[in-house]
């Protein structure tokens, strides 16, 4: 019997191409001013006939976010509707004349707006943490294709998103590189011929570092990522290997896989993007210069590869590719994840949780690195475990876990 048949958990249906599109996808975007949000507008002013920006959204940088909306719209075009997480935010958008032709509500309603909005056709979720989580249950209860950059939708709530999904008859296709060449590799593939999965890591800055010499490691050290250039939240958990942690997770739901068939290595080159292995001891991967707009542009297009002018891979120059088994002493935030996924209910929402706000206090100043696991794993430990039954125990999980990890700061 296939892993199809006797799990229907999976969110990403290999064996299902894409529905078809007539015309321009038109997009939701959500995280319009991050790294993958301004990569986004790049595709979508190189495909113009391809791809339309229907509808965009930020926190508070309105400046940055006027100056893509006045992109979108060139001579005279039609602005997209525009979504703004503060008050603050919101007023000052509305005195500016191309924002505040489409100002939908502040904070979350808006962000439910937008990916509910009749006329895209995809929600592109590049929001950063738990807040993508409602966006993502919105866009596929209304029906909507997915491109998901958002991982901590299905670490805080995978079970919900995966309910979502059948409800309204949306599609997933992941835009994290790892999962997306997990989805080139079993496109068009029966999911019943997977072994297992491994996804790769770059090992971050401090691959090579003794587990010893962590502690005296700066801020600055932390964010000098050796591969991909990211946001800085991103940047620490791709240090920590938490981010390697969440995307364990993440391939469960996506993938349905069972977490004894994840696998981890460290690939300093970031030239293999992850690799599926068939029961027959058959393994394919997907190899690529690092690049983010290549994933995006495959979830975008709906799993086709469009001509991109990007960075071609030399086999020859690169001569050799080397893997290794992470250290469990090094990144302890790797241990953590997948006991906490193991563990399912509340585990996956309080590890999240508790690493948000850690790393926002290493970001400020308040803690050290290797201070971040601790956190985590006295807030896993403080917070009981219990069933989530739906979005409103989810947050009410979240809020918890960040107000006890708060405490574990002071």
């Amino acid at each position: 019997m296939s892993r199809k048949e006797v799990g229907p958990m999976a969110l990403y249906r290999a064996g299902s191409p894409p529905r078809a599109q007539a015309g321009p996808l038109r997009v939701a975007l959500l995280g319009a001013t991050g790294s993958i949000g301004r990569q986004a507008v790049e595709l979508a002013l190189r495909y113009p006939d391809r791809l339309r920006i229907v509808a965009v959204s930020a926190r508070s940088r309105v400046k940055e976010l006027a100056h893509l909306v006045d992109l979108l719209a060139g001579e005279g075009g039609e602005p997209p509707a525009v979504a703004l997480g503060d008050e603050k935010s919101v007023a000052e958008a509305a005195g500016q004349p191309l924002l505040r032709r489409k100002l939908l509500a502040p904070g979350a309603a808006g962000l439910r707006e937008a990916a509910a909005l009749p006329e895209a056709d995809c929600v592109l979720n590049a929001l950063v943490g738990a807040a993508g989580l409602e966006p993502t249950l919105v866009a596929l209860e209304s029906g909507k294709r997915l491109a998901l950059a958002n991982k901590e939708s299905l670490v805080v709530g995978g079970l919900l998103v995966r309910d979502a999904l059948v409800r309204g008859g949306g599609e997933v296709i992941p835009v994290d590189s790892e999962h997306s060449a997990i989805a080139q590799c079993l496109s068009g593939r029966d999911p019943g011929e997977v072994e297992s999965v491994i996804l790769t890591a770059s090992g971050g800055p401090f691959r090579t570092l003794a587990a010893t010499e962590l502690r005296r490691v700066t801020l600055e050290s932390v964010l000098r990522h050796p591969t991909w250039e990211m946001g800085p939240k991103i940047t620490v958990d791709s240090a920590t290997l938490m981010n390697k942690g969440l995307e364990i997770i993440e391939a469960h739901y996506l993938f349905d896989m069972p977490y004894d068939d994840i696998q981890v290595v460290i690939h300093p080159s970031s030239v293999i993007h992850s690799l599926v292995c068939f029961q027959d001891g058959a393994v394919m991967a997907q190899l690529g210069a690092p690049d983010m707009k290549v994933p995006l542009l495959f979830a975008l297009a709906g799993e086709r590869h469009w001509h991109l002018p990007t960075r071609r891979l030399d086999l020859v120059g690169l001569g050799s590719l080397h893997f290794e088994a992470p250290d469990a002493d090094r990144f302890p935030c790797l241990r953590l994840a997948r006991e906490a996924g193991r563990l399912g209910g509340r585990a996956p929402i309080v590890l999240n949780a508790a690493n948000e706000i850690a790393v926002a206090a290493l970001l400020a100043a308040r803690i050290r690195y290797v201070d971040i696991a601790s956190v985590i794993e006295r807030t896993l430990e403080s917070v009981p475990s219990a069933a989530v039954a739906d979005l409103e125990e989810a947050l009410a999980a979240d809020r918890l876990a960040r107000e006890t990890a708060s405490a574990f700061l002071d």
